[in-house]
């Protein structure tokens, strides 16, 4: 009985046809790695997000400085190797309004700036958080990566 029921709507429906076979190629190879993100602020409002699978920390201003600075007009940030030890002096944001230096929330070596800044500033207006971020900061000491406010 169920295989007549099958064949009759696999004979009136043509996705219903299809069968999907799963090779052991297919199946043998993950889908994706989880990773956990923990973002931490400090008071002068720079941002760590902290990838555990990297030990990167990216660094980057709130949405709150962005916005109490203005329109972002120059970045200065870190050359690549540098090595930072936490609340040492990192950069500098200026804008139409401020002046603002930028200081390093964990301890360790710059890995990556992010160069669009230097032609696009105002990209820390628009996402401080995500593509306006600053720099990635290896960490040298992971256990700056638990404080629960940096």
């Amino acid at each position: 009985m169920q295989s007549i029921l099958r064949r009759t709507l696999a004979s009136s429906n043509p996705l219903l046809r299809c069968r999907a076979s799963l090779s052991p190629r297919a199946i043998s190879k993950p889908f994706g790695f989880r990773t956990i993100v923990t973002k931490r602020y400090t008071a002068e409002h720079e941002c760590v997000a902290f990838d555990d699978t990297t030990g990167l920390g990216v660094i980057s201003i709130t949405d709150h400085a962005q916005s109490s600075l203005g329109d972002v007009v120059f970045v200065e940030l870190p050359q690549v190797g540098t090595e930072v030890s936490q609340h040492d002096q990192i950069g500098a944001v200026e804008s139409v309004k401020a002046a603002s230096d930028i200081y390093a929330p964990v301890s360790g070596k710059v890995e990556e700036i992010n160069e669009t800044l230097a032609d696009q500033p105002g990209l820390l207006n628009k996402s401080p958080e995500e593509a306006g971020w600053l720099c990635k900061i290896k960490l040298s000491d992971p256990s700056e990566a638990s404080i629960p406010n940096v």
